[in-house]
């Protein structure tokens, strides 16, 4: 009854009604898992600005790198299993470092140190997602290019700065060091693309590597011209 008459009285102070107190399942949920709690966990990823794919109530692929994204911006040690600790960091969640405090409203930030990508558009969040950056470790590798075989080799990161978007391509994009999935380019050859691996670690040779599920949606939501701040370095 008390509770109730808080809520009766903040109306009456204010005349807005509180926002309704987001309780969570609690229950343990583990990736494969089907049912009700798996779509309220979605849906709640969903509301928070995480992609974890159709709210259907089947924890796949795309739920598990949402998981990993609120669990990273949450300080809680990635993994595909919901337990109590990520329960309560649910219900009162915490947002991701602004990397870039004075930037502009709409741009992109990508943390290295946390492996996150957080698109903000006229100052609001409208995208966080789990990525992997370039691993740093140097490489050497042939490929036949322009009819050639030849030999490319690099440091395999992903460099710090302020950059911006410029072209892209749709659909798969064939590059010298392997296939990207609807690339945005940003600073020379590194760009945002899809995957079909993306890791828990930096594993790429520089680019910035998207679950495949946002790279579906990113181009429709990063225009050209757009900034992109990079900070941060991944301690493994």
């Amino acid at each position: 009854m008390a509770v109730r008459q808080t809520v009766q009285q903040t109306v009456q102070q204010t005349g807005q009604q509180a926002a309704p107190v987001w309780v969570a399942p609690g229950k343990t949920v583990k990736f494969g898992a089907k049912g009700s709690v798996v779509k309220v966990l979605q849906a709640r990823l969903k509301e928070l600005g995480y992609m974890p794919g159709k709210i259907d109530g089947r924890y796949g692929g795309a739920t598990q790198s949402a998981v990993w994204a609120f669990q990273k911006v949450n300080g809680i040690k990635p993994t595909s299993t919901v337990v109590a600790k990520t329960w309560r960091a649910l219900e009162n969640p915490k947002l991701p470092k602004v990397l870039a405090p004075t930037g502009k409203p709409t741009r992109a930030e990508v943390n290295l140190s946390t492996q996150i990508l957080v698109l903000y558009v006229k100052g609001q969040i409208k995208l966080i997602s789990h990525i992997s950056s370039g691993s740093g470790i140097p490489y050497v590798e042939y490929a036949t290019w322009n009819g050639t075989r030849q030999q490319f080799s690099g440091d395999a990161r992903t460099p710090t700065g302020t950059f911006k978007t410029t072209w892209r391509r749709t659909g798969w994009h064939k590059s010298y060091l392997g296939e990207l999935y609807n690339p945005i380019f940003f600073n020379g050859g590194i760009a945002f693309h899809g995957a079909l691996s993306v890791p828990l670690y930096p594993a790429s040779h520089g680019c910035v590597r998207l679950p495949m599920h946002v790279a579906e949606v990113l181009p429709g939501l990063l225009g050209t011209g757009v900034p992109v701040i990079v900070r941060g370095k991944f301690q493994r």
